[in-house]
């Protein structure tokens, strides 16, 4: 599909995305639009950066703009529930940017700031509800959040809401909706909870998958160096000295690294922020938007914020320290190349994180570029060696690698992708 004028979209809307520049659809958004708009149900298997939250966005004000409330006042007629706050904010924005020539309002839900002026607002009345599932929960609790009237729900980023242990929020939430709705279900890999979640969820769902489980956007360039622990700040201070670092995201598994990372690059004058669950949302905010502003050169996060930072021109992302699950990688390096742009990604290897490497590559089926040229390369970390002595295995890691034992010689298969025009991805 060349143009969205294609699709059966009101003229509102296609004013609406004329204006925002956008004229092609990505293939997640030719697939889904127009059974969304007849209806049905959808299950979407989808990579981070691929443009579906315009995909189910559009068919919802679509919907929503062709039939008033009920009782003649606002109420939520649409739920999407989203993992994290940033990922709220930027679904909350898309929502407003498409349907600002529908007079339906949004708004969002989530915790960090006070629940008051959210929970005033509710009682005022809003047609679309954009959530996290504690705050949601609360507002439920103290009848703030009325969904009885609920007609579209989607869930977003349905692996990341299992791997922060809202399974049990999220049953609950669904267990208070009306049974008659739209229900539209969304997840970047499909373990086999999730799976059962979402059959759980459907009836006769359309199904969607513009790409490979797991699959990194192909337009990213990826690298990894093995380094000694010790050494990955020098590594980092030398590589960040480099002009061509313009924007950089720089991932580390736990929050007091980031502030300790972060620390140390403002020390070296290099313009850093960090963004994790322990900040408070104001903070995380501020922290966002100087980002994405080019005031902060260097974003410091963890995982937690892999699939809520939605920045344009991100050049670089660097995994300080690998995840520990292989599909966290996906979603951190997801971060760059978006909306048809170009990439790189960097990892750092110690010797104790080889297994990790190990489990990325075979998730993604193709092994990533080593550069073994630069001068904080260690033979021994290539080797999986911790200060000269072999590393303590984990049972996964001894897993992964007997897994890998029984592809025998068998090359990886790169996977090489054609470059994207202007879309919507980046939404």
């Amino acid at each position: 599909m060349k143009s969205f004028n294609e699709l059966a979209l009101t003229a509102p809307l296609r004013r609406a995305i004329s204006a925002a520049g956008y004229t092609t659809p990505t293939p997640i958004q030719a697939q889904a639009i127009p059974p969304l708009l007849a209806g049905r149900d959808l299950l979407g298997c989808a990579q981070t950066g691929t443009g579906k939250t315009a995909a189910f966005a559009l068919p919802i004000l679509q919907h929503l703009s062709a039939t008033a409330a009920s009782d003649g006042r606002r109420q939520v007629r649409a739920l999407v529930l989203t993992p994290t706050r940033e990922l709220a904010a930027q679904i909350l924005d898309s929502f407003c940017t498409y349907g600002k020539h529908t007079g339906l309002e949004a708004m969002a839900v989530f915790g960090g700031v006070g629940r008051l002026p959210q929970a005033q607002k509710l009682r005022a009345g809003v047609d679309i509800l954009v959530a996290t599932p504690g705050r949601l929960l609360d507002l439920m609790g103290t009848r703030e959040a009325q969904l009885r009237h609920l007609q579209a729900f989607v869930l977003d980023e349905a692996d990341r809401m299992l791997d922060m242990g809202f399974i049990h929020d999220v049953k609950r939430i669904i267990a208070a909706l009306p049974p008659k709705r739209q229900s539209l279900f969304f997840s970047a890999t499909m373990p086999r909870a999730v799976a059962a979640l979402a059959n759980s969820l459907l009836t006769r769902p359309v199904k969607v998958e513009v790409a490979p489980q797991a699959t990194p956007a192909e337009r990213i360039d990826q690298s990894v160096l093995f380094v000694d622990q010790r050494r990955k700040d020098d590594l980092l201070q030398t590589i960040l000295g480099e002009p061509r670092f313009a924007r950089v995201l720089v991932f580390t598994r736990t929050k007091h690294r980031a502030d300790r990372v972060a620390r140390k690059l403002s020390r070296w004058n290099i313009r850093t922020d960090a963004i994790h669950g322990n900040k408070t949302q104001n903070a995380r905010t501020r922290a966002l938007q100087a980002f994405r502003a080019g005031q902060t050169r260097v974003l410091v996060a963890t995982d937690i914020a892999a699939r809520g930072i939605d920045v344009e021109d991100i050049t670089h992302v660097i995994n300080y320290e690998l995840p520990n699950e292989p599909e966290s990688y996906v979603h951190r390096i997801g971060r760059t190349a978006r909306a048809g742009n170009e990439g790189s990604a960097i990892s750092f290897c110690a010797g104790d994180e080889r297994d990790y490497l190990c489990g990325i590559e075979r998730i993604m089926g193709l092994s990533i570029k080593v550069v073994r040229t630069h001068p904080c390369h260690s033979q021994e970390a290539e080797r999986g060696l911790i200060n000269g002595e072999s590393g303590v295995q984990t049972r996964k890691g001894k897993a992964r690698r007997q897994a890998t034992a029984r592809g025998g010689n068998r090359q990886p298969r790169r996977r090489e992708g054609a470059r994207a025009g202007r879309n919507l991805a980046g939404r």
